[in-house]
C-alpha cells in the first residue's frame, strides 16, 4: 500500500505541475482544492476560466512577441481574489487585459437591488445574501485602426437564499468593435460564434446576436458600441451541465473568431486621420462602459472590488472632439451606418 500511496502522490504532483504550466498563475481556489472538488461545477468553471485566460494571453503574445503580460494576483479580504493579466504599449496591442476573478461573500444591498431590477427574486436572511461569482473578462485595444477592439466575458453566479436554496446562472458574450468596417472580417467573426452556438441549439445564435445588439447600445448617441457578436445573461436552463457546456464552447471560440483578424491587419498601413478616427471611436467605448455597462456597475458596487481590474476595459488613449461629424459617403460614415442599423452577417 505504501508503494501505491507513493505512486498516487507522484501522480498528483505531476498533475499539479502540468496545471501550473497551463495557467498564467496559480488558481484563486488553489490547485489541490480544485482537484479535490474537480467534479463540482464551480471547480470546473474555475478551471475553464483559467484555461481561457492562458489561451488568450498566449495567442496575443504570439502576435506581439516583443510585449509581455504583467501578471498580478490579488486577494479580496471579503473572500476570494483574482488574476489580472495586462499588456501595455506593445507593437500590436496598445492595451490588452485578460482578467479572472473568483469572489465570494455577502452581496451588497446596491448589487442585490440591481439584480432585483432585472427580475430576480432574492430572499435575504437578516438582510444578507451569501454569493459566489467567478468569470473571465477581456478587452483588447490594438494600435492599428484597421484591427478591431474585441471584448469577451464569461461568468457564473450563485446566491444562497434565506431558506438555503441556491439560485445560479451563467452570463457572457463576445463582441467586436471595429474602427473601420471590413465585411469579410464581420462575417468571419459572426460565423465562428454561430458555429459555437449551433452545436447546442440553432435558436441560440439569432437570439443572443439580437441581445448583443440591444445591450451594447449607446442610447444618448443612438448607435451601437460595435458590430456585435453574442451576449446573454441569467441563463439557468435547460440544466447546469448543459449551460456549462454551451459556455465552454463560446469560450473556446474566442481565439479562432478574433486572432485571424488581428493577423490579417496588424501590419496594414494607416494615416494620421485614420488614427484620429480610432481615438474618437474609443471615446464612444469609454462612454458605454462607464454609463451603461452592467458588469462595470456591479463591480463598482461590490464591497472590496478591485477598481484597477474593473476599469481595465478602458483604452490607454481616447479622444472627444466637439460636434465631430464624418463626411458623407466616407469610410467613417460607413461604419456609423452599421452601428445605427445592425446587419445580419451570416445569411
Amino acid at each position: 500500500w505504501r508503494r501505491q500511496a507513493a505512486l498516487a502522490a507522484a501522480r498528483e504532483d505531476e498533475e499539479e505541475k502540468e496545471l501550473r504550466q497551463r495557467f498564467m498563475a496559480p488558481p484563486v481556489s488553489g490547485l489541490r482544492e480544485l482537484r479535490r472538488r474537480r467534479r463540482e461545477l464551480r471547480s470546473r468553471m474555475e478551471l475553464l476560466i483559467m484555461e481561457t485566460q492562458a489561451e488568450v494571453c498566449r495567442a496575443l503574445t504570439t502576435l506581439d512577441p516583443g510585449a509581455s503580460f504583467a501578471v498580478d494576483s490579488w486577494e479580496r479580504k471579503e473572500g476570494g481574489g483574482g488574476i489580472s493579466c495586462v499588456l501595455q504599449d506593445g507593437e500590436v496591442f496598445e492595451k490588452a487585459g485578460v482578467n479572472v476573478s473568483v469572489v465570494s461573500g455577502l452581496l451588497s444591498e446596491e448589487a442585490a437591488q440591481q439584480m432585483r431590477s432585472r427580475g430576480k427574486s432574492l430572499k435575504a436572511k437578516d438582510g444578507k445574501l451569501p454569493f459566489c461569482a467567478m468569470g473571465v473578462s477581456s478587452v483588447i485595444h490594438p494600435k492599428n485602426p484597421h484591427v478591431p477592439t474585441m471584448h469577451f466575458n464569461y461568468r457564473y453566479f450563485e446566491i444562497e437564499e434565506a431558506d438555503g436554496t441556491k439560485q445560479w446562472w451563467f452570463g457572457g458574450g463576445t463582441d467586436l468593435t471595429p474602427t473601420y468596417l471590413n465585411e469579410e472580417d464581420a462575417v468571419h467573426f459572426h460565423k465562428t460564434l454561430k458555429e459555437a452556438c449551433d452545436k447546442h441549439d440553432p435558436k441560440l445564435y439569432p437570439k443572443y446576436k439580437k441581445w448583443c445588439d440591444d445591450y451594447f447600445y449607446i442610447k444618448h448617441r443612438g448607435e451601437r458600441r460595435g458590430i456585435g457578436g453574442i451576449f446573454f445573461d441569467d441563463m439557468d436552463s435547460p440544466s447546469k451541465e448543459e449551460v456549462f457546456q454551451f459556455v465552454k464552447s463560446c469560450a473556446k471560440a474566442v481565439v479562432p473568431c478574433y486572432i485571424p483578424i488581428v493577423k490579417k491587419h496588424c501590419h496594414d498601413s494607416f494615416t494620421p486621420e485614420e488614427k484620429l478616427w480610432q481615438q474618437l471611436r474609443r471615446g464612444r467605448y469609454v462612454e458605454f462602459n462607464l454609463v451603461y455597462d452592467r458588469g462595470t456597475k456591479f463591480g463598482l458596487l461590490t464591497p472590496g472590488s478591485r477598481i484597477e481590474s474593473i476599469l481595465m476595459s478602458l483604452p490607454l488613449t481616447a479622444r472627444w472632439e466637439y460636434m465631430h461629424t464624418p463626411l458623407e459617403s466616407s469610410k467613417e460614415a460607413e461604419i456609423l451606418e452599421v452601428l445605427r442599423n445592425p446587419k445580419d452577417w451570416v445569411h
